[in-house]
């Protein structure tokens, strides 16, 4: 009943004339983000974090808009998936295996109306388990003092490879190389210096929205100017739409079902939306079996894929908003916005900005239905900007990014450090270490000395403090199967993602 209390005052914040206007607007910023391949959930709230700023937003609203580009993101990329057969980000890949089909097949609105719906229940279950599960877990995790904390860090760092990337010794090196960064600055237990030389602006540390904007929008600048000389995509037709009550009843236990294992798999850190694509598309297909034609166009192989990365989406934010660690490279991002405003993610974020939070959750729930009504009739709409010249495009991309900077502290030298984690971002992207854990390692950096720091003051100095109660060892086990686990499955998975992506560029030629 308290938590049915709490989301109705959320409501009351959500459906204000100027929030809901914020969640309307992020969600069409972010189904265009979505549909233009490459770009991302990660990249499109990454650009937009620095208007949010400069545009004075109270914290609710800023993180109304952020949240509604990042679901109309995950909605997004199916668009370019079904039509041209390229995802618009990796957790869409699976839908590219029968979405592109069927619209070879003349079913392209059909494909595209079924991964809206799958899109929306998924996203809907999903936040009603955030709504259920999110509020007990930050009662949980009332019991962590601070040995439980670091190892609650290490945990998110041991699970980084399943977010980000194929090598695990590479997503070793960019942590290591954010937790240094984040040593930049003043060092608020001792009054020493660290790596500032006599360079006053630095004596606050590097700000993380810097960071974010260089190594995420600008180094996509960078590489679109070397991937794309300049032209659009093709030309794609939609047919017209004919779908019935009987194709959406079709494919509904088959939403359901993915969007249950999506919300898992987003739940568990390190998991993400690409595995519960993945795992909602392969159990649909061993449930099916031989009397479904995955492959050829079933539509429950829209579905199913979408339905599990879009409820994934949403459970990643359960333990973003809980206990502080995000669940994926775009709450990551998120959680960089909350640390800038001022507002530390954890157990006591339900009770000291409840409005807040459950006004954020709440505006899920309104954001998923403007999605819903947004993606069916426009689709056409986002159809045509797919054939917009990156070399138009990415200026407009660029000059947001750098006004939004700018506008937050006017020091011209923000922009030099914006451009320098561009120009890092990008050398790190071809040398294929990925940027996320970066952005983790400034972020968690901190607080993971904080609470380090703590907790020996408290053992005088003795080590065994680190794993001296039952909890701080269940959470050392699941931080030590997280990163041996990734060497053992993370091989198998890849490999049969990619067969499944060859089968469907095959299809495509």
């Amino acid at each position: 009943m308290e938590t049915l209390n709490f989301l109705l005052q959320g409501f009351a914040v959500a459906l204000t004339l100027d929030n809901l206007m914020f969640a309307a607007i992020g969600a069409v910023l972010g189904t265009l983000i979505g549909a233009l391949p490459g770009l991302g959930p990660a990249n499109g709230v990454a650009i937009l974090i620095p208007l949010a700023f400069s545009l004075g937003l109270p914290a609710e609203s800023s993180l109304i808009l952020l949240t509604s580009v990042y679901a109309g993101a995950m909605y997004g990329g199916r668009i370019s998936s079904i039509l041209l057969n390229i995802p618009g980000d990796e957790p869409a890949m699976m839908t590219c295996l029968d979405g592109y089909p069927m619209a070879v097949k003349g079913k392209a609105a059909e494909a595209l109306a079924i991964s809206a719906i799958a899109s929306f229940i998924g996203s809907l279950l999903a936040t009603i388990g955030l709504v259920i599960l999110a509020p007990w877990l930050a009662k949980f995790a009332l019991k962590f003092g601070p040995a439980e904390y670091f190892a609650l860090f290490t945990l998110a760092f041991a699970t980084l490879g399943g977010i980000t990337g194929k090598n695990q010794f590479k997503t070793v090196i960019a942590a290591c190389l954010g937790l240094m960064i984040a040593t930049v600055g003043v060092d608020i237990s001792t009054g020493n210096q660290r790596y500032t030389y006599d360079i006053l602006e630095l004596y606050e540390g590097i700000d993380f929205i810097i960071a974010i904007v260089g190594l995420f929008a600008i180094s996509e600048l960078l590489f679109f100017i070397e991937m794309h000389a300049g032209e659009g995509l093709k030309k794609v037709t939609l047919n017209k739409l004919k779908l019935t009550m009987a194709d959406i009843i079709h494919v509904l236990p088959t939403s359901l079902r993915g969007s249950v294992l999506g919300f898992i798999s987003g739940v568990l850190p390190g998991a993400g939306a690409s595995l519960g694509s993945f795992i909602s598309y392969t159990l649909e297909k061993r449930l099916v079996g031989s009397k479904g034609n995955f492959g050829e166009g079933d539509p429950r192989g829209v579905a199913a894929p979408e339905a599990g990365n879009n409820a994934a989406a949403n459970g990643a934010l359960v333990p973003m908003l809980t206990l502080g660690v995000p669940g994926s490279g775009t709450t990551a991002v998120l959680l960089a916005m909350l640390v800038s405003l001022n507002i530390q993610p954890g157990p006591m974020l339900f009770t000291q900005n409840a409005d807040l939070v459950w006004g954020v959750i709440a505006a899920l729930f309104v954001g998923n239905l403007i999605l819903l009504l947004l993606n069916i009739p426009m689709v056409g709409v986002f159809v045509k900007l797919l054939s917009i010249p990156p070399k138009y495009l990415m200026p407009v991309v660029t000059l947001v990014a750098s006004v939004g900077i700018f506008a937050i502290s006017n020091s011209p030298l923000d922009l030099y450090f914006m451009i320098g984690f561009g120009l890092l971002g990008y050398v790190l992207r071809k040398l294929h270490i990925p940027l996320v854990p970066i952005i983790l390692g400034m972020l968690l950096g901190p607080e993971m000395e904080k609470s380090l720091r703590h907790a020996l003051t408290i053992s005088d100095g003795d080590w065994t403090i680190l794993w001296s109660s039952g909890l701080s060892v269940g959470i050392w086990i699941v931080a030590i199967a997280g990163l041996v686990l990734p060497y053992v499955i993370g091989p198998i998975l890849r490999r049969r993602m990619a067969n499944e992506a060859e089968k469907a560029h095959t299809i495509g030629d």
